[in-house]
């Protein structure tokens, strides 16, 4: 079991490591173009705010387990990026964009769940 959770958290950590490096670099275009409509029309100083706190979020999924260094961190990441998920499915609810809603439950559900094993 123990296994698969790591399978799980770098999975999330990847996604969310990814997405923190879009937000921090490119601008708000290139973001919608990818796919990030969730920026859209947010200050791009928020934007890159945004992108760090999810690149430090993905680091704090793995690390602290990892390294054994305060690894209760890592629930916390995972709460913390459960919490991101569910306001950012209501902005694309609120969009209309049911493919993104589907993405961010399913990112939310995968956090609670390794926030819970974790702890």
């Amino acid at each position: 079991m123990n296994t698969l959770f790591w399978i799980l958290q770098a999975l999330v950590a990847a996604a969310f490591l990814y997405s923190g490096i879009n937000k921090s670099i490119y601008s708000e275009q290139q973001l919608v173009a990818a796919g990030q409509t969730g920026v859209e029309g947010l200050p791009i100083a928020l934007t890159r705010f945004i992108g760090i706190i999810e690149i430090l979020g993905a680091i704090g999924l793995i690390l602290p387990l990892a390294l054994n260094i305060s690894p209760k961190l890592t629930p916390v990441s995972a709460i913390g990026f459960a919490i991101i998920m569910v306001l950012a499915t209501r902005i694309h609810y609120n969009r209309h964009e049911p493919k993104n809603v589907v993405n961010n439950c399913i990112l939310l559900l995968l956090c609670v769940l390794i926030a819970w094993y974790r702890l």
